[in-house]
């Protein structure tokens, strides 16, 4: 356990650090302009799925590196990472590509002139980022993989400063800068996001890693083949996890704003309670893959187990206070101004707060048997499942409900099963121990 929570502890407080970082840049932005905050939201969502599986694939970077340490492959270490960088650049590239036809794009989905001129902007500055979203992936992975998340905790946290400072100054013109609005915001993000890739490029490039081979920089066709062939499934895997619970609101948006409101604040209170999970089970990812590389298979289903307990015990806690002291997490959400609808609003969040209560205990599995399997690269397994079920068991479903028997209920009962159908099938999965056959770094 403690080893568990040495490396988890700094992943668990750098996701929290991210949270509060997402939080206060949207709100600086809601206090610039409504229209502003109107432009961000679609535009961000729309960089990060057309990222997603290019970061998915550079995660996967993790999972080499941590068998590779476990196994004493030092010099492949650096040499995995470098094929990360190298499709970082591929990354880079398509989305230059992608700019010109941003405000096309956004008039698919017929917003207002005055938001997709927003919209367009924001989502230009952003691909302009990407190389760098994707390079501090892959060099992140390789001080997570041989077990220093406290240098991701610490450049998280420098990265997070920046960003905000910056947001600020740009968006309202403080000091001597122009007030630069919703363009500002991202100028932040981007700045922000290179200086953090440079610090971790600075940090792997030290003497004492070179141990690591991190000189070998030479491209590898089938270190870069291997890299795809299981890092892709992961990207596709995240793609569809993003995808799928926006499409899942938008669907939510047919029954009324009351709907889509709680359904919003529902979810939102669920992020912040979700991080510190996220944090453990990318913890045990690593553990799992270390303790394959050293051959000790059962220290892998031993720290699996003993990360399902933790979050487990830590997210039936939680789901307690959703049910028992439900005004406390809406409550933040109370708007300053067209309150008229907030009584209803919370109502519902209120029901809504207690399916999650129900499905995030479960959801305890999905987080911690999805990331064992990770670790030991079952990830066509992992994307095969999220691919079947997403489309046959969430949204098919969701949407005929929603169109032909309107009910806020039925909806939410049906990704209660979903999550929880998810999470016992990754259970038997690694119980079956399919996973333990399987060799990424068996060359």
């Amino acid at each position: 356990m403690n080893k568990l929570l040495k490396v988890s502890s700094p992943l668990i407080i750098s996701s929290s650090i991210w949270t509060i970082q997402y939080f206060l840049d949207r709100m600086f932005i809601s206090w610039y302009s409504v229209k502003s905050i109107a432009a961000v939201l679609p535009a961000s969502f729309l960089n990060m799925t057309s990222s997603s599986i290019f970061i998915g694939t550079a995660q996967f970077i993790n999972t080499f590196v941590a068998q590779y340490y476990g196994g004493k492959i030092y010099d492949k270490i650096g040499e995995i990472v470098w094929q990360g960088l190298y499709l970082s650049i591929i990354g880079g590239l398509f989305h230059l590509f992608l700019i010109p036809f941003a405000p096309y794009i956004f008039k698919i989905f017929g917003h207002e002139e005055s938001v997709v001129i927003y919209e367009t902007i924001y989502f230009q500055i952003l691909c302009l980022g990407t190389f760098s979203f994707i390079g501090s992936t892959s060099i992140s992975s390789f001080f997570s993989g041989i077990g220093k998340t406290y240098i991701v905790l610490i450049v998280s946290f420098i990265q997070t400063l920046i960003h905000l400072t910056l947001s600020y100054l740009f968006i309202f013109g403080k000091l001597f800068f122009p007030e630069m609005g919703i363009k500002g915001a991202g100028i932040a993000t981007i700045i922000s996001s290179y200086f953090s890739f440079f610090i971790y490029f600075i940090l792997f490039f030290r003497k004492k890693n070179f141990v690591f081979g991190i000189k070998k920089y030479r491209f590898n066709k089938q270190l870069f083949k291997d890299l795809l062939k299981y890092g892709i499934p992961n990207g596709i895997y995240l793609f569809i996890d993003i995808s799928v619970w926006t499409i899942f609101l938008l669907i939510m948006g047919k029954l009324g704003i009351v709907t889509l409101s709680s359904s919003n604040i529902a979810f939102n209170i669920n992020i912040v309670a979700f991080m510190p999970m996220l944090g453990i089970g990318t913890g045990v990812s690593i553990l799992v893959g270390q303790y394959i590389g050293e051959g000790k298979k059962e220290k892998a289903k031993s720290v699996t187990f003993i990360g399902f307990w933790i979050t487990f015990v830590y997210m039936f806690l939680i789901a307690l206070t959703y049910i028992l002291f439900p005004n406390f997490y809406i409550n933040f959400f109370k708007p300053k101004v067209f309150i008229e609808n907030f009584e209803e609003v919370k109502d519902l969040a209120k029901i809504l707060l207690r399916f999650i209560a129900f499905y995030s205990v479960f959801d305890t599995m999905n987080v911690i048997f999805l990331s064992a399997l990770k670790g030991a690269g079952d990830t066509k397994f992992i994307m095969n499942v999220f691919l079947f079920s997403s489309i046959f068991v969430f949204l098919i479903p969701v949407y005929i409900s929603v169109s032909f028997f309107p009910s806020n209920i039925i909806p939410w009962s049906i990704v209660t099963f979903y999550v929880t159908l998810c999470g016992f099938i990754f259970f038997i999965r690694f119980l079956k121990g399919g996973w333990e056959k399987i060799k990424i770094i068996g060359y």
